[in-house]
């Protein structure tokens, strides 16, 4: 195997135990580590799949098996999509909903503002649609009733006739308002993912994945995919009531560019369903059948094929944007509408929230950052705290600190003797699980997430107890190893072996996300031949290697940082410059490109 190629083994040693091209500390402070891959089954993909070593290397450092590999590279529904029944609970919401629609009772879905909460009510709006049903749709506002289901908000829908309400990416902890509209004779179906306790809320139906005694193994299932399999479950219950009524039986595939979005954004593993979810979601966007989404990607500017990262970074938040810092409710209006012009008028407010949402968002992030920046120690999570931050913006602001810092980060916004903070995690740190023990343990007034995620209120007299309670939890799960600044890579290459046919090759391990990162590599004894600085803070170059080749790279917003400085003063030093490999195409024409990630001076 030549450097020409993929050199997916240290340069200097094969001890796993060393940093990869003995990188200790980049120039962003950062340890490079090699992912490590088991050889035999490198030489097994390569075998079984004809695919390059290159590609074998990067499968097998993200634990494909060998048997597991076809369905990873062609995901289907048909070969990865469980029955529903698997799901507990599934067969008996599906049943209730079934009986509300022979009786012709109201039905209302009862969502969340983010975009996971936005796509899994509108799926289920559009599969209510698709067979004739009007339901009532419920989002909560932020700032006024907060995260989950509410009891004024539930005794409301109640007095408006409805029987029954399915909340969808909430709910699994909302005990005292579930309680509430039981008594009140409403029956609710919860739909959510977060992590549950042994108790789980009085209600019709619980289906979530992540219940204790849930064995469909679907945890890693966004909500709007747990959305999906009950509309599947809804669909299978009602073809005796399609053949009374003469009603023809909905094509839900239709439903699956949702399912992709609300994946893609809520940030769990791109594995198994998900991963099918994603790849043929993608392709039913492709088509412009949802005039919503249509319409945003026309305001994002999107005029290519779409990709997890248009998903995630162009579309997310803009349908973010209305519960973030506009109108709760205008995500799932977007998503679920048939007209275009209502699509068009709701996809521009989005795009103007976003806007607002980024000038608010540098603010906090600057504050955050300061505060941050003063305190001492190597704490494993990072908490910011602050007076009159956008409770919409603190998800997003922990999100920077955790890229940042490579540390998990809470962020908490104080109002009024209450705060709501958000957290975002790095792997292998179960995030969701210590804001759960910390709920458990009297320090909070509601919380719940995921592994990567989550959310919580706390009374401004406890946070100090809590930093200290999360601080304690999170360090035992670490057990006793210390987080560090790290970045992951798959191997290292000459420039000269960065082309558009090795960026095509890499696509098959595409669509890229938590549980599927996408690959980085180090080209190495690289010279900046030329570098300066583009647009807001990125920093362009080109670079050549020293068997010859030459490279588009780009680092993007960091003019100000370490990296922008040695990249634009490199004046003839060797480099080893790490970042993903991607496809630039411009005016017909493909060209590969390398987004800067760190880089570090390359050792005689």
């Amino acid at each position: 195997m030549t450097i020409e190629r993929v050199v997916a083994v240290p340069l200097k040693s094969t001890n796993q135990n060393q940093p990869f091209l003995g990188v200790a500390q980049s120039v962003l402070g950062r340890r490079w580590n090699l992912r490590g891959c088991n050889e035999a089954l490198v030489t097994e993909l390569v075998r079984s799949l004809g695919v390059s070593d290159a590609v074998a290397r990067v499968l097998a450092a993200r634990g494909v098996e060998a048997l597991a590999a076809p369905d990873f590279l062609h995901p289907t529904l048909k070969a990865l999509m469980p029955d529903p029944s698997r799901f507990v609970d599934m067969d008996r919401a599906a049943a209730r909903i079934v009986a509300a629609i022979d009786a012709g009772d109201p039905i209302a879905v009862f969502g969340d503002y983010d975009v996971d909460g936005a796509t899994s009510t509108a799926l289920l709006k559009r599969f209510f649609r698709m067979i004739g049903v009007d339901v009532i749709v419920y989002i909560p506002d932020r700032r006024a009733e907060g995260y989950g289901p509410n009891t004024p908000a539930l005794l409301k829908l109640r007095e408006q006739g409805v029987k029954v309400v399915i909340t969808v990416d909430c709910g699994i902890t909302a005990y005292e308002p579930l309680a509430a509209a039981r008594d009140a004779g409403l029956d609710v179906i919860v739909v959510d993912h977060h992590k549950a306790e042994p108790v789980l809320p009085a209600a019709a139906a619980v289906v979530n994945p992540n219940r204790l005694d849930d064995t469909s193994g679907q945890g890693h299932v966004a909500a709007v995919g747990v959305a999906f399999m009950l509309a599947v479950a809804v669909n299978r219950a009602l073809r005796p009531w399609y053949v009374r009524t003469g009603r023809s039986e909905p094509d839900l595939r239709e439903l699956l560019d949702l399912v992709a979005l609300g994946t893609v954004c809520d940030v769990v593993p791109l594995k198994g369903l998900n991963r099918a979810f994603v790849v043929q979601g993608l392709q039913i966007l492709a088509r412009g059948n949802n005039v919503g989404l249509k319409a945003l990607a026309r305001v994002a500017r999107i005029d290519t094929k779409p990709s997890a990262y248009h998903l995630g970074y162009l579309l997310g938040p803009r349908v973010n944007a209305g519960g973030r810092v506009g109108q709760a409710d205008l995500g799932t209006r977007l998503l679920s509408t048939e007209d275009p012009d209502e699509a068009g008028a709701i996809a521009m407010r989005l795009d103007e929230h976003n806007i607002a949402r980024k000038e608010i968002e540098a603010a906090v992030l600057r504050e955050a950052i300061e505060q941050v920046e003063t305190q001492a120690g190597d704490d494993p999570v990072i908490f910011a705290v602050g007076k009159d931050w956008h409770p919409g913006v603190i998800g997003i602001i922990a999100g920077r600190l955790r890229e940042r810092y490579d540390r998990p980060a809470c962020v908490v916004a104080l109002d009024g003797g209450m705060a709501k903070g958000s957290g975002r995690s790095v792997g292998g740190i179960d995030l969701g699980r210590a804001v759960l023990a910390a709920r458990e343990a009297g320090h909070l007034f509601t919380g719940g997430g995921h592994a990567m995620a989550a959310g919580f209120t706390v009374t401004e007299d406890k946070i100090r107890d809590l930093i200290a309670f999360m601080q304690a939890h999170v360090q035992q799960q670490l057990a006793g190893e210390r987080l560090a600044p790290s970045l992951e890579l798959d191997g290292a290459l000459a420039a000269s072996a960065v082309t558009p046919d090795f960026v095509a090759e890499l696509a098959c391990v595409e669509p890229y996300g938590s549980g599927n990162d996408e690959p980085r590599f180090v080209v190495v004894d690289a010279l900046v031949a030329k570098a300066d600085v583009v647009g807001s803070g990125h920093v362009r170059c080109f670079l050549s290697g020293a068997s010859g080749g030459r490279l588009k790279a780009i680092a993007f917003n960091c003019v100000d940082s370490e990296l922008g400085h040695l990249l634009l003063t490199a004046q003839g030093r060797r480099l080893h410059i790490a970042g993903a490999i991607r496809a630039d195409t411009w005016q017909g024409r493909t060209e590969a490109q390398l987004v800067i990630d760190d880089a570090a001076l390359a050792t005689p």
